[in-house]
């Protein structure tokens, strides 16, 4: 009896199922260490202790996206180990802060199938959680991926497609508890633009650029777990190419933005996400952000703010996004509707 695991197929999943991930994962300083190595990370709340004490909290909490990439993570070998690209995200919802100390472990639902007419692949739609040591939810959001059939001649399951909210209402973000932006230190932050300096509309070029390398690639593919077998296994797919892993862009657009949003200091919303075109080592990456709504919120001197990032391979056009037919350009690599809390 085989007792490997090839990962599931999509004609393994039906609707209802909940999927406990398993390996829990305990998170560490090192963890921080080792995203900040990753990336230019640079948020204040998120690198200093005393910074974070004058905003409320206990201290620095993890990284909000290194929080998400742990908890994907665990959902990789049950839900995209065979995946042909993890395609998009909506609904998602930081609940609480991650501290050093602190155990995540992952399950999720599954909410939405479709096969595709090519009758070789289809798509799962997951809502997965992330829960802390307390079984207290930590975040969750709803995700689909494109997956292999495994057996073609297996029938197609009646479509399922989640009717999906294209932005989380700003009245259901959830503010950690005691943060408080009134003693804010703006020169300590890096940058003096606060709530009330943005405008609906405005688009912020980030200026600066990474240049994809392999080596980090696959060790912070390594480092949240995540086994996905097109980012490490050239033979996987027909070009040879290992895709980068598109959490990697995420926090490589999203530590990009601080030159102009260093005071776009947590992530409590992903309203919508999408990997719009591959990501190869190599590749020079470069972001740029539009403010596209504000909201008021009960935490004193905290104002929510609804950013649009997007991730571009150099040489692409800033501030475009879509050609005249509404395809995103082939240099537009990641397209994430979040929203982000700053100081008023």
């Amino acid at each position: 009896m085989a007792k490997t695991n090839p990962g599931r197929f999509f004609e393994d999943y039906r609707i209802g199922e909940v999927i406990h991930h398993a390996v829990p994962r305990t998170v560490g300083e090192g963890e921080r260490a080792l995203y900040h190595a990753l990336y230019p990370a640079r948020h204040a709340l998120y690198s200093s202790d005393v910074f974070a004490q004058d905003c409320g909290l206990e201290g620095s909490p993890i990284d909000d996206m290194a929080a998400f990439h742990i908890v994907f993570g665990k959902t990789v070998p049950d839900v995209s180990l065979n995946a042909v690209a993890n395609l998009g995200y909506a609904e998602g919802r930081f609940l609480a802060p991650v501290w050093p100390g602190d155990t995540l472990r992952s399950q999720s639902e599954v909410i939405g199938l479709k096969e595709n007419s090519n009758g070789k692949t289809g798509v799962v739609y997951v809502r997965t959680t992330g829960f802390n040591q307390n079984d207290e939810a930590v975040l969750d959001y709803v995700r689909w991926v494109m997956v292999r059939k495994h057996d073609l001649a297996a029938p197609a399951p009646e479509p399922v497609v989640p009717k999906l909210s294209p932005v989380v209402a700003p009245e259901t973000l959830v503010i950690p508890d005691g943060l408080d932006f009134t003693r804010y230190d703006f020169a300590l932050a890096g940058e003096p633009h606060r709530w009330g300096d943005y405008t609906v509309g405005e688009t912020i070029d980030h200026v600066d650029g990474v240049t994809l390398e392999e080596a980090e690639h696959m060790l912070a593919t390594r480092l949240w777990q995540n086994t996905a077998k097109v980012h490490f296994d050239a033979t996987f797919r027909e070009d040879g190419r290992r895709l980068i892993y598109g959490g990697h862009i995420i926090s490589l657009a999203r530590t990009l933005s601080f030159n102009g949003l260093a005071n776009a200091q947590m992530i409590v919303g992903l309203n919508a996400g999408a990997h719009a075109n591959p990501a190869y080592a190599g590749m020079t990456v470069k972001a740029w952000s539009e403010v596209l709504e504000k909201a008021e919120t009960p935490a004193p001197g905290v104002g929510a703010i609804r950013l649009r990032l997007v991730a571009v391979s150099a040489g692409t056009e800033t501030f475009q996004l879509r050609d005249e037919a509404g395809k995103y350009l082939p240099g537009v690599l990641l397209d994430l509707d979040y929203w982000a809390l700053m100081p008023v």
